[in-house]
């Protein structure tokens, strides 16, 4: 068997309600993280997601690289987008029990990763439940130790721009990998995922349902979805 935790960056998006529905029809729940310009922006999407069941966890508010700012700088990111997020809960009328975080890029802050991570702690962040990860280099990148919510697999279909060159196809190529040299093999019997996708109107307008096919198909190879666990001290 092959067990996952999808979670979906950079909500909310003009697209976010469509992926939401989809995941309700599947019976997927996802952890969806947001960035606070794109809620402000697409304040109703997010406030769907809440409503749908979705953890809508933080990504920081305008999507900086953690490394190429400040200690300070990316508090501000990440308290700015709390307070978002606070007021998105309570205006959906849904309570607010988790509080997982993602660095932008997964650019965990550089020489002030420890800073962060101790932040993460101090203020009530919430670590997924790896422990079921199989992969070996989550365990010597310490992944398993950092309270961030990083990912063991991404479609990268974020990639899918006009003039890229990258194309649906190579996301299929991705999913269909088999090399050991890869970090993480998709479809590798016995592994735990972490996946992670992407709700961008980009994407869409260019691959019309993105999600649903991708998803489909690692339902099709028999992943199961299941629904996020917490670690607490």
């Amino acid at each position: 068997m092959i067990k996952a935790l999808l979670t979906i960056d950079d909500i909310a998006s003009q697209n976010t309600k469509a992926i939401v529905d989809y995941l309700v029809e599947k019976n997927i729940s996802a952890i969806m993280f947001a960035v606070g310009m794109n809620v402000e922006r697409y304040y109703d999407q997010a406030i769907y997601a809440v409503q749908k069941g979705m953890i809508v966890g933080n990504h920081s508010y305008s999507h900086p690289n953690f490394g190429d700012i400040s200690y300070e700088e990316g508090v501000a990111e990440i308290e700015k987008n709390e307070k978002l997020l606070d007021e998105l809960y309570k205006t959906a009328g849904v309570e607010r029990k988790y509080k997982p975080f993602r660095f932008p890029y997964g650019n965990k802050g550089g020489e002030n990763k420890e800073r962060f991570q101790k932040y993460l702690r101090d203020n009530g962040f919430d670590k997924v439940d790896d422990r079921q990860v199989i992969e070996s280099w989550w365990h010597w990148k310490g992944m398993d130790c950092d309270i961030d919510t990083f990912w063991t697999f991404d479609f990268a279909e974020y990639n899918i721009r006009k003039g890229s060159g990258f194309t649906i196809e190579d996301v299929w190529k991705r999913m269909r990998e088999d090399s050991e040299e890869s970090e993480s093999i998709l479809f590798k019997e016995g592994s735990n995922h972490i996946l992670l996708l992407h709700a961008h109107d980009e994407t869409e307008e260019l691959a019309p349902e993105y999600y649903r096919k991708f998803l489909d198909y690692t339902i099709k190879k028999g992943v199961v979805f299941e629904d996020a666990c917490f670690l607490r001290d």
